[in-house]
């Protein structure tokens, strides 16, 4: 098998893993096992268990990051554009439950490294909102800064929240509640042309 299958092989096992069991309880040889190879192979790929968490980690985040932008670039319209946003992280945590662990509820946060890279969501997914507040506002870039993370804050806690309860309201509406109540607050700045 190519050396990027093998590797993708791995890391598929590895989610599962991980999301399952947690980092601490998954063993090494169980994602060996769990993924077809011997236990030599999967070190050829990653030194260590933190080397293959990580790696998981950077291609959740990525994830995440990657869709937060095609929603921001998907359309001009700034209430559409929140929703989309919105829409992000509920799709991500009702799509792909292992993978919304191992980023929002990882067991390893104490770890410098793991925090680094699950705060990377909060801030490479702001900055992108960001730029477009500040572009349509005008508002200073710090306090755009501070409203972006509002929104990321807001969309990644409610469908948190949401995927947890075992949903009574569904994915469409509970993305119409939680985008609109943001679309309220980030309606009350004037766009920059209306300002002048």
């Amino acid at each position: 098998m190519p050396r990027t299958a093998r590797r993708a092989q791995l890391l598929e096992a590895a989610l599962e893993m991980f999301g399952r069991y947690g980092y601490h309880a998954a063993a090494m040889d169980d994602i060996a096992e769990r993924a077809g190879v011997s236990k030599p192979v999967l070190y050829q790929h990653f030194p260590g268990k933190l080397d293959l968490y990580l790696a998981l980690l950077d291609t959740s985040c990525d994830t995440v990051i990657a869709a937060v932008r095609a929603a921001l670039a998907s359309t001009d319209v700034n209430k559409e554009r929140v929703a989309a946003a919105v829409d992000v992280f509920f799709t991500y945590v009702a799509s792909d439950k292992a993978a919304f662990r191992l980023v929002f509820e990882s067991d390893l946060t104490g770890e410098l490294p793991v925090r680094e890279r699950v705060e990377r969501v909060t801030t490479e997914c702001a900055a992108a909102i960001a730029d477009v507040i500040h572009d349509d506002t005008g508002l200073p870039a710090a306090e755009s800064q501070l409203v972006a993370v509002g929104l990321v804050g807001m969309a990644q806690v409610s469908a948190r929240w949401w995927v947890r309860t075992d949903p009574l309201v569904n994915q469409h509406a509970a993305v119409r509640l939680v985008s609109g109540l943001a679309w309220r607050g980030v309606r009350g700045f004037p766009r920059s042309h209306d300002a002048a």
